[in-house]
């Protein structure tokens, strides 16, 4: 077995063939001819395959423990669901992958579900990444901070949780608790004097020597015990120093102490879930109903919660049950670590397999275990009851969501309601770090994976020029959409586009459009009313010159403020990053072949960008860590104009 680590796990270069059909249209007779041609190919072994269209995008992922066997299944059209059949009648051309063993044919599935997303899959929608606590081990005084992402930093990571809020709550607790630091390295190189987390007692003020190494480093291995799930023996200790404080008169440090146990007492108390006992363990219960799968999952970390979160698998019409939950399991772990138990409401046909590949990938063995008895099968009613509870709020949101789209349709003369809902917005200060903005809503709610952002390129635009503005943006958008899916059949292009703006901004956007061809699109425009927005009374403009306003309590209207204002938060955040990128840049960004390291030698030895700028040639080469051809580059940048 190789290790789940290599880099080169899986070779698609050595290890894969694809083997093409003809023909665009869905053709069932096609598709099948296509399958049989790749079936004389196919090793007994076990691998993965991908189902293409004529235009190679990827209809389906699946894996095998024989793939000649498995893929075989796909020409017995007669035994097929409708589901099937209809793949079937699209595929074109497939792509084999061998593996050395099934389980990394299970790894490899997940993987390729979730960077092609396929239409014939199974799919985790909610699949942004979890947040974590990181507590750093690279500084005498380790910070503590949320993390997102890959784990690169040195230290030790705690979760994941199921939310910002309640990694927020925990650093909160953390910080009462333990008075651990969460500035920066920077902003504690700097400090002169203790910040306002010390007059708050959230802080023990490390950057200006009010508690020393020794001490601090005693608080940080009681929060690594606290995150372990060994609060018991943290609030036994903390208990004994109070003890001991007042006992030797120390009032002042035995009321800070109490305030830290109460914190603990509270946090402890604060537990929604109890689950002491349990250890580190995930759970996921998943009900059905009406056709709505949802799957439940608790986190329990050290026997805390910390946190649940409700997943709305798609693409699962005529799939069992039990393969969507496997399904759902491995996409999960594709970006998470996996616990070393796994609690669920059901035995898995490919329990063991998939046990075999996450603890593969994890390094450890991963049991999947079903509770009969005790607080394991309490927490698991507990997770049933909220997987039943999900899905019931889900089918009332949509049911009124359904009904404004309804609502929007009749209002902007769609003929039906639209299934993609595109917003723009622009965002800048006096024309400068000018961003537009997109985001895109549909029945389901607003769809983040496809926000996009413009950076505004033209240079003839002038500061300031909204109208401008929003012709490269729009111009940008559709000739893309145009080049990359010219038949509209992919679902990228909308039904209905929301302009943020008035009469002037939707005209723009309506000539930019016809220029480039694109004259079918429904466009309206959002304006400020009388009012500038404060009673709520928008004026709506339409391309055919008519303007409106709905009754202020029309659930319509809130409906199309909520996309304007979620638009409005997008634009804004974009805009401030990119200012804050520009605050913080530097002229020796400009030089070809300097790098992070070399510009802060710079900046060290000169002091400014522009003492570099105005510098001999020799003062360079004196720079510490600054070679002699680096120097030249520099030199030669600044002097050659």
């Amino acid at each position: 077995m190789s290790s789940p680590n290599s880099p080169d796990r899986f070779n698609e270069d050595k290890s894969t063939f694809a083997v093409r059909g003809g023909g665009e249209a869905p053709d069932l007779a096609a598709g099948v001819a296509a399958i049989r041609n790749v079936l004389d190919t196919l090793p007994i072994r076990p691998g993965v395959y991908r189902m293409q269209d004529a235009r190679g995008d990827v209809l389906y992922v699946g894996k095998a423990r024989a793939l000649r066997n498995r893929v075989a299944n796909y020409v017995q059209v007669e035994r097929l669901t409708k589901r099937l059949q209809r793949m079937v009648s699209q595929t074109r051309s497939m792509t084999i992958v061998t593996t050395n063993n099934e389980a990394e044919a299970l790894l490899l599935e997940s993987q390729l579900i979730k960077r092609y997303r396929p239409a014939y899959n199974v799919l985790l929608r909610d699949d942004k990444s979890f947040p974590f606590i990181l507590l750093r081990d690279d500084h005498a005084f380790p910070r503590v901070q949320k993390h997102r992402g890959a784990r690169r930093a040195k230290g030790n990571y705690y979760g994941p949780f199921a939310s910002a809020g309640s990694v927020n709550n925990t650093l909160n607790a953390l910080q009462k608790l333990f008075l651990l630091r969460s500035c920066t390295d920077s902003f504690f190189k700097t400090r002169d004097r203790p910040c306002l987390l010390y007059q708050i007692k959230r802080c023990s003020a490390p950057c200006v020597g009010r508690i020393d190494e020794a001490a601090y480093r005693e608080l940080t291995e009681d929060a690594k015990a606290f995150l372990g799930g060994k609060s018991t023996g943290v609030q036994a200790k903390l208990g004994a120093q109070m003890q001991a404080a007042a006992e030797n008169m120390d009032f002042e440090l035995a009321a800070l102490l109490r305030d830290r146990l109460r914190a603990l007492t509270f946090i402890q108390g604060t537990q929604a879930i109890n689950a002491e006992g349990v250890g580190d363990a995930d759970i996921f219960a998943m009900a059905c109903k009406d056709g709505l799968i949802g799957i439940q999952a608790f986190f329990i970390r050290g026997g805390q919660n910390w946190g649940h979160r409700s997943f709305f698998p798609q693409h699962t019409n005529d799939v069992p049950e039990d393969e969507v939950l496997t399904s759902f399991l491995g996409q999960f772990y594709e970006e998470v670590p996996p616990p070393k138990q796994i609690l669920l409401d059901r035995e898995l046909t490919e329990g063991a397999l998939l046990a075999e590949a996450l603890g593969e990938r994890a390094g450890y063995k991963i049991a999947l275990q079903v509770p009969q008895r005790g607080d394991r099968r309490r927490l698991m009613d507990q997770a049933k009851r909220n997987a039943i509870e999900a899905i019931e709020r889900r089918q009332a949101e949509s049911t009124t969501q359904a009904k404004l789209l309804r609502e929007v349709a009749d209002l902007f003369d769609l003929a039906e309601p639209p299934e993609r809902i595109e917003i723009y917005d622009n965002s800048h200060i006096q024309g400068t770090a000018a961003t537009g903005a997109m985001v895109v809503a549909g029945p389901e709610g607003f769809r983040k994976g496809q926000y996009r952002k413009f950076n505004i390129k033209n240079k003839d635009t002038a500061p300031g020029d909204d109208f401008a503005m929003m012709r490269e943006v729009f111009t940008r958008r559709f000739s893309r959409a145009q080049a990359e899916d010219p038949d509209r059949d992919s679902g990228d292009w909308p039904d209905l586009v929301l302009i943020d703006g008035g009469k002037g901004q939707l005209n723009t956007v309506k000539a930019a459009l016809e220029e480039i061809g694109v004259e079918d699109v429904c466009l309206v425009g959002i304006a400020k009313g009388p009012e500038h927005g404060r009673d709520g009374r928008e004026v709506f403009h339409m391309l055919d010159g008519r303007e409106f306003q709905l009754p202020v309590n029309a659930p319509v209207l809130f409906y199309l403020q909520r996309l304007r204002d979620e638009v409005h938060r997008f634009a804004i955040g974009v805009h401030r990053d990119k200012r804050s990128k520009a605050i913080g840049a530097s002229p020796l960004d400009e030089v070809p072949g300097i790098g992070p390291a070399r510009k802060k030698a710079l900046l060290m030895h000169f002091g400014t960008g522009r003492a570099v700028r105005n510098a001999s040639l020799q003062d360079l080469q004196q720079a510490p860590g600054v070679s002699a051809g680096v120097a030249q580059q520099v030199y030669d940048f600044y002097h050659s104009r």
